[in-house]
């Protein structure tokens, strides 16, 4: 059995409650991006349009459902946890402002790297892994499917 302590029913209740709350934003995103497609009338009277705009008023419900009776949820993760929770988008927000100036391989390099690093793998495993994966998917975008990737301002 853990030692950790257990969240409260209210505890629980607010995380579902604020995980309601991101998938209506979510559901608002979706919608208003989707409502600003732009198309020809005459190709189809419902146009493209319609599948998105639907899809967010489905999950803008079902959130709203959800934010009504959240029902069981997991307590709130604190301390290391949290921590290592919010690392994650925190390392890819890093690699995305990376990805013009340092360029694809070392974007991939430091995503790679940094996740093994947050998920606890040594420090010499992740950084051959991190520069095996770059290469991989180095060689096969731009090699086997001649996508062009940038090699990013710093190297030219």
């Amino acid at each position: 059995m853990s030692d950790l302590p257990t969240p409260s029913s209210a505890s629980r209740r607010l995380v579902g409650r604020i995980s309601a709350i991101c998938l209506l934003a979510l559901a608002a995103a979706y919608g208003i991006g989707g409502s600003m497609i732009e198309y020809a009338f005459a190709s189809d009277p419902l146009g493209p349009r319609v599948f998105p705009v639907a899809l967010a008023v489905v999950l803008a419900g079902l959130s709203l459902f959800y934010l009504k009776s959240p029902g069981w949820a997991e307590g709130f993760p604190s301390g290391t946890l949290l921590l290592r929770i919010l690392s994650v988008p925190a390392l890819l927000v890093v690699s995305v402002l990376l990805f013009e100036p340092a360029g694809f391989a070392v974007s991939v390099f430091v995503l790679t790297f940094g996740t093994g690093i947050i998920f606890g793998a040594p420090w010499l495993k992740s950084l051959i892994g991190a520069a095996g994966h770059a290469a991989l998917w180095w060689v096969v975008f731009s090699l086997l499917l001649e996508v062009y990737l940038p090699a990013g301002n710093w190297f030219g």
